[in-house]
């Protein structure tokens, strides 16, 4: 692998940006390549924006993705992708979560947004909150994500589970690990046959 691959990873606090983060780069770092890392996670208790840079390659100079640069973008929340869509670069892929969350004073979303990101994006992962309800626990949810925007990551699946084994915390490895499989098998499906938008 000659090129740098950009990953942004976003949401807001609580729901697991940091760890996703931190277990995609040592799963590159496992991989035996150059990686770099930065996040932004201020304000996250209070349910503010958190975002991660993890940067993978043979050598990778900076942390920080410039913007229109973003292979992929992963996100826990819809309009939180829209947010970021200008760092993505040409032909990049995205997956979220279908999962809205209203920011304060807000009470419902704008029609139209899941087309809206169809469009951006047309190599995209949509992850419905109802088809990983009952079978992903909400503390593992972000595992279930990196394991559906695993299909747009060159990295072997050994190095993800290694890594999850190294960093999910105590006594929740098989757990993380099962999430990673359910939403990759998801995605799979989704890329195999693409579901409608509203």
């Amino acid at each position: 692998m000659s090129e740098v691959f950009n990953a942004l990873l976003v949401g807001v606090g609580g729901q697991g940006i940091v760890l996703s983060s931190d277990i995609l780069a040592e799963a590159a770092a496992l991989s035996g390549l150059d990686v770099k890392k930065s996040e932004i996670h201020g304000m996250s208790r209070r349910g503010g924006p958190v975002f991660s840079h993890v940067r993978f390659g043979a050598v990778v100079h900076s942390p920080v993705i410039p913007t229109g640069a973003a292979d992929l973008i992963l996100a826990m929340e819809p309009m939180e992708l829209l947010r970021w869509a200008p760092w993505a670069g040409p032909g990049a892929a995205a997956c979220y979560l279908a999962a809205p969350i209203l920011p304060v004073g807000v009470e419902e979303y704008p029609e139209g947004l899941a087309d809206e990101l169809a469009r951006l994006f047309p190599r995209l992962v949509r992850i419905e909150l109802a088809s990983i309800r009952r079978s992903v626990p909400l503390k593992v949810r972000n595992t279930a994500l990196l394991g559906a925007a695993s299909v747009f990551l060159p990295l072997e699946l050994d190095s993800f589970a290694a890594a999850i084994t190294v960093l999910a915390p105590r006594g929740s490895a098989e757990a993380n690990q099962a999430a990673f499989d359910t939403g990759r098998a998801l995605a799979e499906a989704q890329l195999k046959e693409p579901a409608d938008v509203e």
